[in-house]
């Protein structure tokens, strides 16, 4: 588990020097602004309100990120959506 936690930030490091996207709203597009969800997101425990009002001021970015084949497993994950519907956040549908 110490394991995959560890390759997840990695992962979103590289992210975060790779892309640097910023989409037309004023939210800076950094993934690792959701760390407080990635215990919910691991294993299933209630997001914590800081989890989702992270995970809404990134809702924006939600399309750069399941565009990513870095981020589009864990986006897309069921432990995702079931954080996000626990935030009441829906994953938008991206082309």
């Amino acid at each position: 588990m110490k394991k995959l936690l560890a390759l997840i930030a990695l992962q979103l490091l590289v992210a975060v020097l790779v892309i640097g996207a910023t989409p037309s709203t004023a939210v800076t597009c950094v993934p690792t602004q959701l760390a407080p969800c990635l215990k919910p997101i691991m294993n299933g425990s209630p997001p914590s309100s800081k989890c989702c009002s992270k995970l809404k001021e990134q809702k924006p970015c939600m399309c750069g990120y399941i565009k990513n084949p870095n981020f589009a497993k864990y986006v897309k994950s069921p432990g995702a959506l079931k954080v996000a519907k626990a935030c009441g956040v829906t994953i938008p549908k991206c082309k």
